[in-house]
């Protein structure tokens, strides 16, 4: 019979340290530590408290806990003294029936590895769904964290110990991440549709209105009629999948509105956007399973575009519901000259509908967003979950240096006029500047000096600059600062400058309210509280503007890394991010009842 929850907060110690045996390789101290932040109201919970202790340990301890671990196909495995958990991890990947090459190659990967880091290397095999990693997918990994920094590769080591961890604990504890395996296996079904000339090379990309965005569309909307129960289900005028759950009809008739978009930009991942459909899915058909009615109805969009990749248009989706889109997109063309017009007549969308789709703020509660974090802080904390506190306002400018084009070995270093040196006296500037106070961040991400040789001092060099912040005004401050910077370093260098603004959204701090109620959902399952802003612009910030909105994060694996195929969730987060979307819909209940 498998123990409980109930049991461990019971136990004594040397009885708690008896049901974690094998948790943690060979490190009963973690379990034993771990005892103090008893009760825990979840497993969540217990898992993160030994997260907690390995954190605190050192760095000695966790290089021992680190070392504790066999290599993956090495010689404790070819002996057959791994403990019984690693055995069967190992087993379920296929490690112990590798060809003679593979093995030879993963011996030849165990040795450089050790030679680098001085500790083995440590992967969850059973990877982030739980089933098992592929040979090719483990040996890939490998080669990939060769690469690595020590410090950031110590840091994954951890990382991935902690998620064997988590694993074991579900299959000791009989524990089973029902609800986030469909999230899980609904994000790789979706990602089977790529648009031509990237299915070929295996890369997801997913742009507006193409084969494989309406099949995406087409996917979603089945499994909101077929599969969760959705009373309503249309494809509005810019290709927005809207799923509505009908209120208890006792009610007045308000919604709850969600939803995220599902194209991707080009060889993304296949988190991004998808996550904040399928999650509140998954709530909605278990619902519809426990034949449940709610005191306001759920209104879930599956937003057609936000990216901004075949057209020019970003936000386009979510845009046409605040009543803010452009009909000056209609006549953009994308790279094969196709108008977005055509684009739209194509897949059957009749453009004299979009002002309908407007949505009258007042028949909302308001707007929440589920989404990956894409970055590295929840990864860095080990917090599944965090809660965001403001979408950033963002500024972006393309500019221009110029100087004189001269011969390298004959201009004297007092007498050049280079371009690329100003620019780049700018960007350290600008690193220094926005690192200068927190929630500030600043990017040169274009650099290129056109028709450079190696010989030529640069005359031109273009640039770009992205500045963003949790408010408008820290944003425009640095902003202010950076242009001042710029044109003081155009004068003592004898440069001048073009410099065009491209892009400027406003910071969409999220509402008291409904943060507060991401709070709540979050402590129900026992995790820290980790409260940060997105440095990401998200169809959140467009609904912003006529109705209060909050978002929640779940972290990314990879150290966070999006918009990249390396883009990945775990099946036990996915499911606290059911189970804490489920608990704010529980809130606003008990709020209107």
């Amino acid at each position: 019979m498998q123990p409980t929850l109930d049991q461990l907060n019971t136990a004594s110690p040397t009885e708690f340290v008896r049901l974690l045996e094998g948790i943690y390789e060979h490190s009963p101290w973690i379990a034993e530590q771990a005892t103090r932040h008893r009760p825990f109201v979840s497993f969540a919970q217990l898992q993160h408290a030994m997260v907690e202790v390995v954190r605190d340990c050192g760095k000695d301890a966790q290089l021992a806990l680190i070392r504790a671990h066999p290599e993956l196909a090495g010689k404790a495995m070819i002996a057959k003294s791994l403990t019984a958990e690693s055995s069967n991890e190992q087993s379920k990947a296929g490690l112990s029936a590798c060809t003679a090459e593979e093995f030879e190659r993963i011996q030849r990967l165990n040795a450089q590895y050790n030679a680098k880091f001085n500790f083995p290397f440590i992967l969850a095999v059973r990877g982030p769904r739980g089933i098992g990693l592929s040979k090719a997918e483990i040996i890939a990994t490998f080669e990939r964290r060769l690469n690595s920094h020590p410090d950031f590769e110590l840091a994954e080591a951890l990382r991935n110990i902690h998620r064997i961890a988590e694993i074991r604990l579900n299959d000791r504890f009989g524990i089973e991440p029902a609800l986030g395996n469909q999230v899980w296996d609904w994000a790789e079904q979706l990602a089977q549709f790529t648009d031509p000339g990237y299915a070929e090379r295996g890369e997801l990309t997913v742009t507006y209105l193409t084969d494989a965005h309406r099949a995406c569309a087409q996917q979603i909307s089945r499994w909101m009629r077929d599969a969760c129960g959705f009373d309503e289900v249309t494809m509005d005028a810019v290709g927005n999948v809207v799923g509505r759950y009908h209120p208890d009809p006792s009610a007045q008739g308000t919604y709850l509105l969600t939803g995220s978009h599902y194209d991707t930009v080009r060889n993304g991942g296949k988190y991004d956007g998808r996550l904040g459909i399928l999650v509140p899915m998954v709530c909605v058909r278990e619902l519809a399973r426990q034949n449940r009615r709610l005191p306001f109805g759920l209104e879930v969009v599956a937003f057609a575009e936000e990216e901004g990749q075949r057209y020019k248009a970003t936000f386009l989706g979510s845009s046409a519901l605040t009543g803010q889109f452009d009909f000056n997109w209609l006549d953009q063309l994308d790279s094969e000259g196709a108008s977005m017009r055509e684009a739209m007549a194509h897949a059957g969308l009749h453009v004299e509908d979009i002002a309908k789709i407007r949505r009258n703020p007042q028949h909302y509660l308001g707007f929440v967003e589920v989404h990956i974090e894409q970055g590295p802080v929840l990864n860095q904390l080990d917090a599944p979950l965090g809660i965001v506190t403001s979408i950033n306002g963002s500024v972006r400018y393309v500019g221009e240096v110029l100087g004189t084009s001269s011969h390298a070995g004959t201009t004297p270093m007092a007498m050049r006029r280079d371009a690329a040196s100003g620019v780049a006296e700018l960007l350290i500037y600008l690193e220094k500047r926005a690192a200068s106070q927190p929630n500030l961040v600043g990017t040169m991400g274009l650099l290129d000096v056109p028709n450079g040789s190696i010989n030529v001092v640069p005359g031109r060099c273009r640039f770009s600059l992205d500045i963003r912040a949790t408010t408008d005004e820290v944003r425009d401050a640095c902003a202010n600062d950076v242009l001042a910077e710029l044109d003081r370093i155009c004068q003592r260098r004898g440069l001048s400058f073009n410099l065009e603004q491209t892009m400027r959204a406003a910071a969409a701090p999220s509402s008291t309210d409904w943060q507060l109620r991401w709070e709540r959902a979050v402590d129900s399952l026992g995790l820290p509280q980790v409260r940060l802003p997105s440095g990401a612009g998200h169809d959140a910030m467009k609904l912003h503007d006529i109705m209060p909105q909050a978002m929640l994060f779940v972290r990314g694996l990879n150290a966070g890394i999006s918009h990249n195929p390396l883009e990945s969730i775990t099946n036990n987060d996915a499911d606290l991010c059911v189970q804490a979307f489920s608990h704010l819909i529980n809130q606003l209940c008990e709020e209107l009842s």
